[in-house]
Formats: C-alpha cells, structure tokens, sequence
C-alpha cells in the first residue's frame, strides 16, 4: 500500500500557491491606484475651480494631488517586495502559507490606500475651495489632509509586517 503522506517539502506547496501571491500584487495595485486616482480626480476637481476665481493659489492647492500620488507609491512597494518574492515553482518553494500572507500584504495596503484616497479627495476637494475664500483653513485643511494620509501608511507599515512574515 503507498504511503498518503508526502515524501519530500515541495510535495507540501500546491501548484496553485503562487496565484495568491499575485493576487496580492493585482489586489495592492488595483486598490492602491484606484484611491489614488480617486483623490487626484476629485481634488483636481476643487483645484480646477479654485483656478478659475484665483490663479495665484494653484501651486498651494496641490498638496492633495501630491498626497494622493503618496497612495499608489506604497502600493507599488509593497507590490515590488511580493513579486521579489515570488520565482518559478521549479526554482523555490512557495508554500501556500505565504500566499496567504502575500494576499493579506496587498490586500492590506490596497484597501487601506482606497480609503486613503477617498478621505484625501473628499477633503482636498472642499479644503481648496474653503481656503480660495478664506486663507486661515489652509494649516487645518493640511492637517486633516495628513490624518487622510495616514490612513495608507498603517496598511503599509500592516503589509510590511506580514510580508516579513512569509
């Protein structure tokens, strides 16, 4: 009678471990650049008004398009460090242990960077508008842009401890 038990270690990883370290990669991706372009989007929308009236407060307006572009760098890290990770089946042995903790890595900075872009463009949008028409907003408008922002670095610091984990 053969023996059910694996023989060797690479018996212990099904072929199929690797789609979800991709899927983390797609995951922090597509999440990270959809709250990124979220933020850019609706605040570019609040800084095109605010052109119109006053020229001169441009450049100071684009503090959360630039926060917003912040959002799909820590995506694109984590994104980096997974597939860095990731080598033919033939090559490494990828357990389905760390597929897992990729998945959770880009899942973590990618839903965390949506959310983040979401609270930068809803703020940046209605901060640029208010400090067109009243110039002392600009220092709370930048902090609540801030406390938006730190919204994505959790996920990241979160991905970074579990892709150290893998």
């Amino acid at each position: 009678m053969a023996s059910t038990s694996p023989d060797t270690a690479s018996d212990l990883a099904p072929p199929f471990a690797p789609f979800f370290g991709m899927a983390g990669v797609a995951f922090a991706m597509i999440f990270g650049s959809l709250g990124a372009a979220f933020g850019t989007a609706k605040s570019g929308i609040g800084i095109a008004g605010v052109g119109t009236f006053r020229p001169d407060l441009i450049m100071k307006s684009l503090i959360p398009v630039v926060m917003s572009g912040i959002i799909a760098v820590y995506a694109l890290v984590i994104a980096v460090l997974i597939a860095g990770d990731m080598a033919p089946p033939s090559d490494k042995h990828y357990s389905l242990f760390t597929g897992f903790m990729h998945l959770a890595s880009g899942l973590s900075v990618g839903l965390t960077g949506l959310a983040a872009g979401y609270a930068i463009g809803i703020v940046g949008d209605m901060g640029v508008r208010c400090y067109m028409q009243q110039s002392r907003i600009f220092v709370g408008m930048v902090l609540i842009l801030i406390f938006g922002e730190v919204l994505g670095l959790y996920g990241l610091i979160v991905a970074l401890i579990l892709n150290s984990k893998s």
